[in-house]
């Protein structure tokens, strides 16, 4: 643990800064960016049913939305109220109505004609549902018979034949945490969340690289840092209340640099809404903006080392940080020699920025006594994410950025409290406060006073998977347990992904509204029950944000539209232990939410505080203001681990491209308009480089094809500012073009990125059924 406490949110400064405005026209008028006034009024109109139960969740609840860790209106890291879109678009999930019967009770077909948005409209799920084979509609039925059921079927399956998942929506670390033990409990390794599809390959190279599993800084590290760096996210986009942040950074001299193949229009210019200065003339967050190709920031980083070796060859000490090296980090001479046998040729290629620029961010760096690594999902999303973190990683290592004030590494993560889902031991690899290994299994045994089972679960991926195994194998996913989430939307592969959702005996949902995955076929029956939001849990519950920040979010009185037999979800996964195995359940039972944390802090170590949080606005962080204090890390022998790694092959071949997905108007999956507000692109443009169009005789606006082996998509050329030989459709609309069954090697995240053409549809269409017959959903 470290010795050092967080010290508190600081102010931001009175006096305006005219060099860091965007513009000198008020709120930037005329100019594409977000419409926050007008969202807002929207945001209340559509709550005007419900209005003062928004306001409470607004002011005493811990936000929906990202992971920043707003707690009401405040946080730790700057004084005054914080309030986003993006929270503000997640607020009408948890006062809106209940369904009308005439759309709960709709033919399914009726139903499958409605996007997950238009789901999302009809309201929340009031009561337990089931549909049994050649159903047309869904059934109401009670509780105990919906519970029985399920644990009926779990009595006769092995326990390799079930399957748990839990995804991010508001789901509390005492929902986790019961899950966890009710799964073990249960004979079941197989239980997921998440962050299997967004962070995991974060912890999973930091803890090879440092021993850590979380970010090991603050947001207050930003703000005076002489550079933050941020990699492969669009914080602005997805953090919203990160601007303030950089805004404050910026204010101290802190060069923001954006390492991304598209020069993202939120991170260039931003108007803060809660900033009088910025919400008038706009905020110029970026200094500068490198734009690697997708998949070649491993190479982009060997360039920066290579840099560095070269100016060390010049004059020792320029920019290794030698004495915290030699105290703190083993393989030094191995990196090194890694290094050094990368080409400059092969550097440029793979990464796709010059020498000469990549020379620049090297200078940068090694003149900067402190900087802040922080990095989203287009480093974790490849099948070598773990290496592009070990590199980042070795990056912070080599200049001694760790351990100290404004310094640090940061996967900053877009879901509130999914930092806290392997915390609580809700995935395969570990359990609360340790890696599923022999002598954590140990410890648990004894704190939980029954046997876990040693075999190895399996991630979701895996899972969806082996929903398709024959009937007879003993890895076949027979029950799918699943609170929340909607994998047609979130996995590669959505036709293949229904066909294994179909092929369960059983698949249960624990959830707040429909969405498109709730209306797949099962081969028994689909179990649909009705669970509170983290704002209607009994006795409050706990979220952990990215920065360690464990908070309390009490229960809050007063839904007029209160789902009368939505149960927490936390008393769901009791309930069902209880019915599978009532000799014993008495060990997985909890009384309250005050009985959780307590033993919380019992099985993970590093929770120790949770079981003091009562009221709201009550919080701790675990591991103290950083992790690896002073260098120090939590590794067998103290030290960092240098980690050479390889650039990779993307096997891309001459005239195709390398494409990635990217989120617009969204949360998650959660679409909330047609338009990107920071470049007005449509959910089904193709965006592009507008060098690569012309050497394909395409136009702006004109339909073109992508596609691969594994599907097609159509959509609208739009030119962007972006690296040649990159595209990006959004996100889940492109998802038919990504491959299944391709997993990183140690986090096993599926492969967010592949190799395409693109045609103009004309051409495409032309021959498509002579060449490339043409996938369909």
């Amino acid at each position: 643990m470290g010795k050092t406490k967080h010290t508190g949110p600081v102010k931001l400064p009175n006096t305006p800064s005219p060099k860091h405005w965007v513009s000198k026209v008020p709120f930037g008028l005329g100019k594409v960016k977000p419409k926050h006034i007008r969202e807002t009024i929207q945001v209340a109109w559509n709550n005007k049913d419900n209005l003062n139960y928004a306001k409470n969740i607004i002011t005493k609840g811990v936000c929906d939305g990202c992971a920043l860790g707003v707690s009401g209106l405040h946080d730790q890291t700057l004084t005054g109220p914080h309030v986003c879109s993006t929270r503000l678009n997640v607020l009408r999930l948890n006062t809106m109505p209940a369904m009308k019967k005439e759309s709960v009770h709709a033919d399914i077909d009726e139903l499958r004609k409605y996007s997950s948005s238009q789901l999302r409209e009809l309201g929340r799920i009031p009561y337990p549902l089931i549909r049994r084979p050649g159903e047309r509609s869904f059934s109401r039925i009670n509780w105990d018979d919906a519970m029985n059921m399920i644990a009926t079927k779990i009595k006769k399956l092995d326990p390799k034949n079930v399957s748990f998942f839990l995804t991010s929506r508001g789901i509390t670390n005492e929902s986790y945490y019961v899950a966890s033990k009710v799964a073990r409990f249960l004979g079941t390794n197989n239980i997921d969340n998440a962050s299997r599809i967004c962070h995991s390959p974060s912890k999973t190279a930091l803890k090879r690289s440092l021993g850590i599993g979380a970010s090991s800084c603050n947001y207050k590290d930003w703000i005076g840092s002489d550079v933050i760096i941020f990699w492969g996210s669009v914080a602005a986009n997805n953090q919203p209340v990160s601007t303030k942040y950089m805004y404050a950074a910026k204010r101290k001299g802190t060069k923001i640099i954006c390492i991304n193949p598209y020069r993202e229009p939120a991170m260039e210019k931003y108007w803060i809404p809660s900033v009088t200065e910025s919400a008038l003339f706009g905020t110029k967050l970026a200094d500068d903006f490198y734009q690697v190709n997708i998949g070649g920031d491993i190479a982009f980083m060997h360039g920066i080392m290579k840099h560095w070796f070269e100016m060390e060859r010049r004059k020792k000490g320029s920019a290794i940080n030698h004495s915290f090296v030699k105290e703190h980090v083993n393989g030094f001479n191995p990196l090194k020699a890694k290094v050094e046998a990368q080409t400059w040729d092969d550097i440029v290629q793979s990464s796709g920025v010059s020498k000469k620029r990549i020379g620049e961010l090297a200078t940068l760096l090694a003149h900067s006594q402190s900087g802040v690594f922080v990095w989203s999902l287009g480093l974790t999303m490849h099948t070598f994410a773990s290496d592009n973190i070990s590199q980042v990683a070795n990056l912070a290592l080599l200049r001694g950025f760790l351990g100290r004030e404004n310094c640090g590494v940061m996967p900053i993560r877009g879901h509130s409290s999914v930092q806290g889902s392997g915390e609580m031991g809700a995935d395969p690899f570990v359990l609360p406060g340790g890696d599923f290994d022999s002598k954590t299994i140990d410890r648990i045994e004894e704190l939980w006073k029954f046997r876990i089972p040693r075999w190895q679960g399996d991630v979701l991926g895996v899972s969806i998977e082996n929903c398709l195994l024959p009937d007879n194998h003993d890895r076949k996913i027979k029950l799918y347990y699943l609170s929340g989430g909607n994998f047609l939307e979130t996995m590669p592969d959505p036709t293949f992904v229904k066909k294994a959702l179909s092929e369960v005996d059983i698949r249960v949902h624990q959830d707040i509204i429909f969405n498109t995955s709730t209306l797949v076929d099962a081969k028994e029956a689909v179990i649909i029950l009705p669970a509170k939001t983290r704002y209607e849990q009994d006795g409050g519950g706990t979220s952990t944000s990215t920065e360690r920040m464990v908070y309390f979010s009490p229960q809050i009185p007063g839904n007029k539209q209160m789902i009368e037999e939505a149960r927490s979800e936390w008393k769901i996964y009791i309930d069902l232990a209880k019915r599978v195995k009532p000799a014993t359940a008495h060990l997985v039972d909890f009384k309250d939410g005050q009985s959780i944390r307590e033993e919380i802090a019992l099985a993970n170590p590093n929770y120790d505080g949770v079981q003091h949080l009562k009221k709201q606005g009550d919080f701790f962080q675990w591991g103290g203001a950083w992790l690896c204090e002073d260098g120090i890390c939590p590794t067998k022998d103290g030290k960092g681990n240098l980690v050479p790694v390889d650039i990779p092959d993307l096997n891309k071949l001459n005239g195709e491209f390398y494409l990635t997905t990217r989120r617009g108007k969204q949360f998650n999956s959660m679409v909330y308009s047609e338009k990107d507000s920071f470049n007005r692109a449509g959910r089904y443009d193709v965006l592009m480089n507008v060098d690569d169009a012309k050497s394909l005789s395409i136009s702006e606006g004109e339909s073109v094809v992508v596609y691969n082996k594994h599907g097609v998509f159509t959509g609208n050329a739009r030119f962007i500012d972006i690296a040649r030989g990159n595209l990006e459709v959004h996100f889940p609309e492109g998802n038919f073009l990504l491959p299944k069954g391709i997993y990183e090697k140690l986090a096993k995240i599926p492969s967010y990125n592949v190799a395409v053409k693109v045609e103009k549809a004309e051409r495409f269409n032309a021959r498509k059924d002579i060449d490339y017959p043409r996938k369909t959903n």
